[in-house]
């Protein structure tokens, strides 16, 4: 429909955003840039995605770096089951492709991480072949420009969307029109306050003319966020912190993290476990005197809160300051503040440590 690809395509070339570091670049970017764009705005990517090029310029470098030096450059970002997706879909290209990032849509979808949308984003941008796409942003401006109603998640309004993303799709500038409609979702179709003054296809948007589009797309009913709550246990010795690494899945897997804990009797248990005197472990430095036991200090920090896709974890960190490491466990690792925060560690470990380096 040249109504719409059109009047896309010729604002993009006059308004778009033309100056990413992926644009214009081999398909090993491209798709590195459309990972890293999932869930996560462009302003905040660029930083993760110049740093991660610099150090993986290629498919083969980051084939052969370890699991943790892909999470340490990927730690901050969130959901960082897509830098361990990208470190194995990268070997797989090394094993299956010769190193070459297959051209084919199939053989694209097949690898970690990968869906159908992210499929044809890069196969539209790194190869110029006519795939439709619909990640969030678009699905907003197809729902206003088409008047879908119902909510994405439901079957009826998905196949819908698809079905107006493939009959929309231009013959030429494909490259071109897809980065226009992830544009207008980011600069003019946004959910909140849509600069609909300054859309090039307003007069056909039928949200637009019949006064919805504020409207659309429908909004999901909300869910209560369950809320969780954990104690971090931030151990110092001799000036450096101890780390433990999670486990491969869950929650910030294949991550060094601070030692977790669901109530203050697990941290007794732990300290009783490790050598550490429980009936000494205590909250306020003031109540110490002049122990010679193994804990100098012990106190809480002010507790805060990290918020997930799916609950919010109420975080109380509990500072404990040793006289001797008491640990020599292969998970576990003693490093200096500045160290860890070079580490693959998550968002709040990361905001605790800051805080400590900066005491």
């Amino acid at each position: 429909m040249p109504t719409f690809s059109s009047p896309l395509i010729n604002w993009q070339r006059e308004h778009g955003r033309n100056d990413l570091p992926w644009q214009g670049t081999d398909p090993y970017r491209v798709w590195l840039s459309e990972i890293m764009l999932q869930q996560t705005q462009v302003a905040t990517v660029i930083p993760y995605y110049l740093r991660f090029v610099a150090s993986f310029p290629d498919i083969e470098a980051l084939a052969n770096a370890s699991e943790e030096e892909v999470l340490a450059h990927w730690s901050g970002l969130g959901y960082y089951a897509r830098g361990r997706n990208l470190h194995r879909a990268a070997r797989m290209i090394m094993e299956l492709h010769g190193g070459q990032f297959p051209q084919q849509y199939e053989q694209i979808l097949s690898l970690p991480g990968i869906g159908r949308s992210t499929a044809a984003a890069i196969c539209a941008l790194g190869f110029h072949e006519k795939r439709a796409i619909l990640d969030g942003n678009v699905k907003r401006v197809l729902a206003r420009y088409c008047g879908i109603v119902g909510h994405h998640s439901t079957k009826q309004v998905d196949e819908e969307l698809w079905r107006q993303a493939e009959l929309l799709l231009p013959d030429n500038d494909v490259a071109v029109y897809t980065q226009a409609l992830m544009d207008m979702g980011a600069m003019l179709c946004t959910r909140c306050r849509p600069k609909c003054e300054s859309c090039p296809v307003q007069e056909d948007c039928i949200a637009f003319q019949a006064g919805i589009v504020n409207e659309l797309p429908t909004s999901k009913q909300r869910k209560i966020v369950p809320e969780r709550s954990a104690i971090f246990l931030l151990a110092m010795s001799d000036g450096k912190i101890l780390l433990e690494k999670r486990k491969s899945s869950g929650i910030w897997g294949g991550l060094w993290c601070l030692p977790q804990f669901d109530e203050e009797d697990d941290v007794q248990n732990w300290c009783a476990l490790h050598g550490i005197e429980p009936d000494k472990l205590i909250r306020h430095p003031s109540e110490l005197g002049e122990s010679a036991d193994s804990i100098a200090q012990c106190k809480a920090l002010v507790s805060f809160a990290h918020i997930f896709t799916h609950f919010k974890l109420h975080i109380t960190p509990l500072l404990l300051y040793l006289a001797h490491k008491p640990l020599h466990q292969a998970e576990h690792v003693w490093l200096s503040v500045d160290q860890a925060l070079q580490a693959a560690i998550p968002t709040p470990v990361r905001q605790l440590l800051s805080r400590l380096a900066n005491v």
